[in-house]
């Protein structure tokens, strides 16, 4: 039996490595530019290759493609967190409001910095969507103290997710046009326009918090057995809750700083993750939900730049078409399970 469980923990984490190479060879190969696999090893190592490849390899896509990678991971690191601290399996940012909190401050700051010609940085975006998002987090976590079901902590996230999102729009009624158009595109969700400046602080940023989400494997795994079994195992409940929190709350505010709000892949992924390696251990699900998350975004942006080419889906109607089906499935089957 625990050779089994070793042969299908290590075929799965294949899946998903040869799963996120394959995207990466895909999206810097495919596009309105098509560039050979093999131009593409000349350019990367330096022996050749057209000059016009090369720029729309080095600067475009590849920045694009690893930030793809790492902020998809990072979207389903943080919707996996989330199910765990709510022991509710719908949670994610974007159904939680989070997404849409973060979204609410890096308007504002885009709205009032640039209003003022005032120099907005990566930074800037990350910390005040950190704040925005604590602050969906924080009515989250109010709200879920008097609401016992499942259905009526998710429509109080959907409401959260609504005030924010016309608070959005007041600001943006407010701003100039030029900032109207930079808000409009980037709150459609995109990984288009990433630098390799940015991708280095994406990278920096998503690497720390992994890190430290991994070393809470034991903690975490305590803690889905129930707060009792935990606090008998020696984990400190509130402090465990407060880096969930907090980390749930960087990843998000990471990805809608760069990307946009991104719907869905935060709730399906940890669900196809768990189908996959028939196990939610915390050792297994935090680098295979990662990996998963990069797959998802990785294969939504191939389609989003190729399906209708020239024109470009956002990112977001893509992971819907196939994130949903996936929500549903699971409200499904919880609800057959509940013999209901």
């Amino acid at each position: 039996m625990e050779k089994q469980r070793i042969y299908r923990y290590t075929w799965g984490f294949l899946f998903l490595f040869a799963g996120v190479a394959a995207g990466l060879i895909l999206n810097v190969c495919m596009g309105s530019v098509r560039i050979p696999v093999e131009e593409v090893w000349r350019i990367l190592t330096g022996k050749g290759g057209e000059m016009v490849s090369a720029r729309i390899l080095l600067d475009i896509r590849m920045p694009r493609t690893i930030a793809a990678i790492l902020l998809g991971g990072a979207l389903a690191l943080a919707g996996y967190l989330l199910q765990t601290f709510f022991h509710n399996p719908i949670a994610g940012p974007f159904v939680l409001g989070i997404s849409s909190g973060a979204k609410m401050a890096v308007a504002l700051v885009m709205v009032v910095l640039m209003g003022h010609s005032v120099r907005v940085t990566s930074a800037d975006m990350i910390l005040s969507a950190f704040l925005g998002a604590l602050l969906s987090m924080g009515f989250v976590l109010l709200v879920s103290r008097r609401m016992a079901g499942m259905s009526q902590l998710v429509i109080s996230g959907v409401m959260i997710g609504y005030i924010c999102s016309a608070i959005t729009e007041l600001i943006v009624t407010f701003a100039e046009d030029s900032d109207i158009v930079n808000l409009h595109n980037w709150a459609q969700g995109s990984f288009s326009g990433i630098t390799w400046e940015q991708t280095e602080l994406i990278a920096a940023v998503i690497l720390v918090t992994f890190l430290i989400t991994f070393s809470l494997s034991k903690p975490l795994g305590a803690y889905q057995l129930g707060e009792s079994y935990a606090q008998n195992m020696g984990v400190n409940i509130r402090a465990l809750r407060i880096w969930l929190v907090l980390l749930s709350s960087i990843l998000s505010a990471c990805i809608v700083s760069f990307a946009g709000p991104i719907s869905f892949v935060g709730i399906a992924t940890p669900h196809l993750v768990k189908r996959l390696f028939g196990s939610s251990r915390p050792l297994l699900m935090i680098p295979a939900c990662f990996l998963g998350g990069s797959v998802f975004c990785l294969f939504c942006d191939l389609l989003a730049r190729n399906l209708f080419a020239p024109t470009e889906l956002n990112i977001s109607t893509v992971t819907a078409i196939f994130g949903a089906p996936v929500v549903l499935w699971v409200m499904a089957k919880q609800r057959k399970d509940r013999g209901l």
